[in-house]
Parts: C-alpha cells; structure tokens; sequence
C-alpha cells in the first residue's frame, strides 16, 4: 500500500532553514499527503499496518497545509514588487519589514515570499550555483559579529578566525553573497535587537553596511518592531525611511476566519470526522485562539493528532476544548469568557 512510504515524508524536512541545505529542502518539498484508506481497506490492516499508517497520518497532520492568507498575498505581493523595483537600483534600496503580535503568521508569511521568489529563479535560469534568497535569524542578546556568523553559518563557510571581526565576516559573506547572485536576505526574530542599547546601535549599523554592501533586497520581521524603537533615532529614521512596513494582527470574525477554518478542515484526514463540523464552531475557535493564526493550527492540527491517538478519529468540541494552545491564546479566552 502506498501508504508504507509515507510516514517518512517529513524526514528530509527536519534540516532547519537557517542553512542553506535546509532552506533549499523547504523550497523543493512539496505539501505533504496522505491518502485516506477506505473504510474496507482500513478495517482489515494488520496491527503493523495500522501502526505505520497511522504514524503517516500523524506525520501529515503534524505539518498539515500553509493556508493563502490575506496576510500573506500581502507581503508576498510587496516582497515581490520590492525586489523588481531593486534590480537596477544603485543607491539605497528599498526593503520590507513584517511586524505584529507573536502566533500572527509572520514567519510563515516571508518565508513563502522567499520560497516563491526561488523558485521563480530556478525557473528562469538553470545555473545550480546561485543562491537567491539567504534566511537568517538575529540572535539573542548577540552582537553584530554573532549576526555576521549567521550569515556564514547559513553558507556554510568553514568556521571564520577567532579574531575575524563583524566587518571582516560580513565582507567575506558578501562577496559570496554576490557571486551567487543572492537577491533576498531575510532576517527573522528581529525584536532580538533592542536599539535602546550600545549593542543594539551596533546592531543596526551592521545591517546598515550589510544593505549597502549587497545588491538584495532586506526583509525583516520581528514581534511589534515599530514599538521597539527600531524607527526612532537617526538611524532608526533612516531605516523608516528605506522600508515599507507590513503590520500582521489577529483576524476578525469575518469570512475569511471562516475560510481559514474550512481550508484547514478539508485537509484533515480522519476516518470518523464529519465535514462541516469545524466550520461551524467557526465563533467558537475564534474566541479560543483570539484570531491568531498560529493558535488556530495549533489547536487543529493536536486535535487531529489525538483523535487519531485515542481512536476517536474525529475531531469534536470537546476534544478541542481539551488540547492545551499557547498562554496567550488561553488568557485571551478566559478573559472573554469573563465578560460574557
């Protein structure tokens, strides 16, 4: 059975994307699927089948579908642009910088904008030495040499000397960086740097010779970063200035939450679950998870999981109401409970 293959389909995924190894697996894996048996089929698997298939489907659930949000037509739409209003650009070029509240899909969002743009490059050109989009994520409490040693890590430079300095990497970096005709450079997890400090000026500065030392466009992403006081200052004015910023936030109870929710229903692949079931607790996952995206998933895709674990194989609202989602998602929802 076709099956029997599928409870490795995640292996080649487990690589992360902060190495260039891992990104380009994220870029070439295609969604993950498992087909649902029918029911005689099902009935009559051996324990060993049964155990493998359903590891499969745990396997598939766990990633489930990226589902197209507004969100992220949005900053795909802008990465886009950005990027072809940079290629003949000569002086400062314009970059892109995603913020919002934790669980809003930020991450999801630009690294789709940096999977797209690559493989509308490989489609366009057949030269298997270019490197067109880097992902890296600024560390915490770092220093602009530990920011640098992202960047080689992402290449896999051999380890740099110990006394190499930030610009010594970041000069190393970008002549590579150029040879392999990189035209993204997207830095995550950019509330990592508090510009209210030394190092973070530091910081902000090394990006600052990073944008102006290669021919990319920067996207950036980070948890509330205009209210960080990343745009204040001279520097932070300057990089206001550069960039367009896209603001993600919790969905409101419209038509698209009810989309979201019917798209990610569909993908289950439980043998008991009715259609339709989901969609219509639509208000009541809304509350549960306050509109976030991140804890809509979540809540799902464990639900999913355990229905398959104890047998059920459906997912009801009381199986939802006994999977535990993020702090925040739960004190938002006690606290609507609480006013109602």
């Amino acid at each position: 059975m076709e099956f029997l293959n599928d409870v490795s389909q995640l292996e080649d995924q487990l690589q992360p994307t902060t190495t260039v190894e891992g990104w380009q697996r994220f870029v070439e894996a295609d969604p993950a699927d498992v087909a649902l048996l029918p029911k005689g089929d099902w009935s009559t698997l051996t324990a060993q089948q049964r155990l493998i298939y359903d590891e499969a489907r745990i396997a598939y659930h766990a990633e489930l579908v990226v589902v197209t949000t507004s969100a992220i037509r949005e900053i795909t739409n802008q990465g886009r642009l950005l990027t072809l209003l940079n290629q003949r650009e000569k002086g400062a070029r314009r970059g892109l910088i995603v913020s919002g509240a934790a669980a809003t899909g930020k991450t999801t969002a630009i690294k789709q904008l940096g999977r797209l743009h690559e493989l509308r490059t490989r489609a366009r050109y057949s030269d298997t030495e270019r490197i067109p989009v880097v992902y890296v994520t600024a560390p915490p409490k770092g220093s602009p040499r530990k920011l640098a040693m992202e960047f080689a890590r992402f290449l896999g430079l051999p380890r740099v000397a110990s006394r190499a300095n930030a610009t010594d990497i970041a000069d190393a970096v970008c002549r590579i960086l150029i040879d392999v005709r990189c035209e993204i450079v997207i830095v995550d997890e950019l509330h990592n740097i508090n510009m209210a400090t030394t190092v973070g000026e530091d910081h902000s500065d090394h990006m600052k010779y990073l944008t102006e030392h290669l021919p990319a466009t920067f996207i950036y992403a980070g948890i509330d970063i205009e209210r960080s006081g990343m745009f204040t200052g001279v520097r932070g004015r300057q990089l206001a200035g550069r960039c367009v910023l896209v603001n993600t936030g919790p969905f409101p109870y419209h038509d698209e939450w009810k989309q979201l929710v019917a798209s990610m229903e569909s993908a289950l692949r439980l043998h008991h679950h009715k259609p339709g079931t989901l969609t219509s607790s639509a208000k009541y996952l809304h509350s549960r998870t306050g509109g976030m995206i991140g804890s809509l998933s979540h809540l799902i895709r464990a639900a999913a999981i355990r229905a398959i674990l104890d047998g059920t194989e459906t997912i009801s609202r009381a199986a939802m109401d006994a999977v535990r989602i993020d702090h925040a998602a739960e004190s938002s929802a006690r606290r609507a409970g609480s006013r109602q």
